[in-house]
């Protein structure tokens, strides 16, 4: 499987802007700029959209870790805030609630442990994980 996102930035990097587009037309030359970036403008920037991507891919990693185990989830909220500092993504900080019927606390804490090692997106990030696990009755 291949997915494809197009970047496009026209002029200086404080001064330009740019869109992004996807490849399932999600986003459609959706803006990003400086100021969505690092002030409090209007538009996405890959921060966010990594942490979109991290939480989504751990969320439905561990749905696949709780079902294999024999505890299919209620639901399960995750999170992601990505930390840029001097240029580098520092941190990716998971906060997990969940609702998931017949589970201990050891044995849910094993699974997000789980999905948190082994999703995608984890994978592929070189950066400190770290992972805040709630189960809700």
């Amino acid at each position: 499987m291949k997915r494809k996102a197009t970047a496009v930035w026209k002029g200086s990097g404080k001064e330009g802007t740019g869109h992004l587009s996807t490849q399932s037309s999600i986003l459609n030359k959706t803006q990003y700029s400086f100021n969505s970036r690092f002030a409090d403008g209007i538009g996405t920037n890959p921060e966010e959209l990594v942490a979109a991507a991290h939480a989504g891919c751990f969320s439905m990693k561990l749905s696949f870790v709780l079902g294999e185990a024999g505890f299919p989830p209620q639901e399960i909220t995750t999170d992601c805030t990505i930390t840029l500092e001097d240029g580098t993504v520092t941190q990716s900080q998971l906060v997990l609630k969940a609702k998931v019927p017949g589970i201990s606390k050891e044995k849910f804490n094993a699974c997000a442990d789980d999905a948190k090692a082994n999703c995608p997106i984890s994978k592929l990030l070189n950066t400190n994980i770290s992972l805040t696990a709630t189960l809700e009755g």
